[in-house]
């Protein structure tokens, strides 16, 4: 079994709505980094010397291959991350190996057997 890593950042008041939206999608879970901070394509607005940006989390998704790219644009749909400029985004990468994945191998196998 291969295995993508998603790596979304989303607006820390949507967190709970990705994570709930890439669990129905096929997600067996994340892991949560919060309090992240970044910069898009125009700097941040600040008011008196005090940055007025949401903060933002970090979510990892290591998800079965063959769900990934469904997970992606239900993650996308439930952080709106098209509908306005600085909402989040979400990308995956290739994963060469993992360890630690035995109990989601055996949980996923039937589910990606029907999708192959």
């Amino acid at each position: 079994m291969h295995f993508k890593l998603i790596i979304a950042l989303v607006e820390d008041d949507k967190t709970e709505a990705v994570m709930k939206a890439a669990r129905q999608a096929g997600a067996t879970g994340a892991t949560v980094i919060t309090n992240a901070r970044g910069e898009g394509l125009e700097k941040a607005r600040t008011f008196f010397g005090l940055n007025l940006e949401t903060q933002r989390d970090v979510l990892f998704f290591l998800v079965e291959e063959h769900l990934s790219r469904t997970i992606l644009e239900t993650i996308s749909r439930a952080g709106s991350f098209d509908e306005r400029a600085g909402s989040g985004i979400a990308f995956q990468v290739d994963v060469e190996d993992a360890v630690g994945v035995s109990h989601q191998i055996r949980k996923l196998t039937p589910v990606v057997e029907d999708k192959i």
